[in-house]
């Protein structure tokens, strides 16, 4: 047996190892299709139409530095930049390319980053591919941010993410924003969990709270709420120019293809029209919470369509996952390291075409 093997056999025994599952049948509480525009016949169709009139090649040929730019690429991240009221915008295939390839080329030895806590693997892998000091500050905490602000000499970039995936709990951004200010430091915002979701036209929570002016970058990712995939960092023209020349993940991948862009330039016509869906979500939310509010269960308090029931012990939320799923509930439990250890969880994500007799359903298991 070669140290791959024994390192596998070990995960299993600590209940850790994972594998690709195929989606279940039974009730979505795990996808993060909040929205429903994954499965939407008419963005789809939108999509097609778009596909149609762009006249896209099947493949993008070459990396964006090379053969795979397009006066259509280019269009759609214009569209994309005036959407959030930047100048300019950068798409990339992931939103795990986007986090990499940006917070590794920010990351350079004149610059201090200081990171929540809580903020995504993705960005954690993009810190440590960066040669910056690197400093944590406590979840959500603005004091201690201040704290760690008042001690840093030189460039300064704070990095947040606008809700939280495992918490479900939401920045303090305007709090953050000042904070920022008052110490001349640079904000990237990751709103994967916040895009088509808040806002009035499903900006995200930057531009919900008109704070776009303040957040030097946001992460805007497409395979969460938008229901399609890849991601576009926008900000400020020279943000675009730094990344062009010194982000990896974009000079050294092949681009995204014409079908990508479209499938993003579709979302982009489709999503301010999506106020229902929006307003289901949110009604879904809110009654999750009051039946949340009457459990006995040890809940985390979230306001978002995230919510989370700590389950401590890996053995223990498999268990608990397993009896969910046999009962017809699809939620996944989310084992350490993903989260540390004693706060493992059953994560539930609220969708629009939730029903309240499906959330009913859920606590009457639960609480059994």
């Amino acid at each position: 047996m070669n140290s791959y093997q024994k390192a596998l056999q070990e995960r299993q025994k600590q209940h850790l190892l994972r594998t690709l599952p195929l989606p279940p049948e039974g009730i979505d509480f795990y996808s993060n299709d909040y929205l429903g525009f994954a499965k939407s016949k008419e963005l789809s169709k939108s999509i097609d139409k778009e596909i149609q009139s762009s006249d896209c090649t099947n493949g993008a040929t070459g990396s964006r530095l090379l053969s795979g730019n397009s006066d259509y690429a280019e269009q759609v991240e214009q569209k994309v930049a005036d959407f959030h009221q930047v100048e300019s915008s950068l798409v990339y295939s992931s939103g795990y390319a986007a986090n990499l390839g940006l917070i590794s080329c920010l990351a350079t030895r004149e610059t201090t980053l200081i990171c929540d806590e809580l903020i995504h693997a993705s960005l954690i892998d993009g810190a440590r591919l960066g040669v910056s000091k690197k400093i944590k500050f406590k979840h959500n905490d603005v004091e201690d941010l201040s704290a760690k602000l008042q001690s840093c000499d030189g460039q300064k970039l704070v990095i947040v993410e606008s809700v939280y995936s495992m918490d479900g709990d939401i920045c303090p951004l305007e709090e953050i924003t000042n904070i920022c200010e008052q110490f001349e430091a640079m904000l990237i915002v990751d709103e994967a969990h916040s895009i088509a979701v808040y806002g009035e036209k499903g900006e995200g929570l930057t531009q919900a709270l008109g704070l776009e002016e303040k957040v030097m970058a946001r992460i805007v990712t497409y395979g969460k709420g938008p229901g399609i995939h890849g991601a576009a960092v926008v900000g400020p023209m020279w943000l675009k120019d730094y990344q062009v020349n010194f982000s990896r993940s974009l000079i050294f991948s092949t681009a995204p293809t014409g079908h990508h862009f479209a499938a993003i330039s579709a979302f982009y016509d489709y999503l301010p029209y999506a106020t229902s869906e929006r307003k289901k979500l949110q009604d879904r939310i809110n009654y999750f919470i009051e039946q949340r509010k009457e459990s006995t269960l040890d809940w985390l308090d979230s306001p978002s369509q995230i919510q989370s029931l700590i389950i401590p012990g890996n053995e223990n939320v498999i268990a608990i996952g397993n009896q969910l799923m046999d009962a017809g509930i699809n939620a996944l439990p989310i084992r350490k390291p993903s989260v540390a250890e004693g706060s493992e969880r059953i994560r539930f994500c609220l969708h629009a075409y939730n029903t309240q007799e499906e959330i009913d359903l859920l606590f009457e298991i639960l609480n059994k």
